[in-house]
């Protein structure tokens, strides 16, 4: 079982599907990111649920980074900055212990209690 994103003219994932395996062939049919992109007029990119193509798993508002061949999470907020990995990093590193939540507006990170 395979796993395709459908992206809009911007690159950002609209959909993900489940379909055929890249080496199932129906009719004549081998290549389904071409084919499933045929059928709905949007380009299509395979994704992998377990993150072994295209860095992650995409999801709905997800970019595809076609330079890199890598899904890109949104991100999560104004401050926060894509690193060489395509990974989203604060402003200020995350504490080593507890548990904490980003404060955008003070740029730091606060401390809740664990239940």
């Amino acid at each position: 079982m395979a796993h395709y994103a459908f992206l809009d003219n911007n690159n950002v994932v609209t959909e993900v599907i489940t379909g055929r395996n890249e080496d199932e062939i129906v009719d004549g049919i081998s290549d389904w990111e071409e084919a499933y992109g045929n059928f709905r007029g949007q380009r299509c990119v395979r994704t992998s649920y377990h993150g072994n193509i295209r860095k992650q798993y995409a999801g709905i508002g997800y970019s595809y980074n076609e330079s890199a061949d890598v899904f890109v999470c949104p991100q999560p907020f104004p401050s926060w900055t894509l690193d060489t990995s395509f990974d989203w990093q604060p402003p200020v590193p995350y504490p080593s212990s507890g548990n904490y939540l980003w404060d955008e507006e003070g740029q730091e990170w606060k401390e809740y209690p664990s239940s």
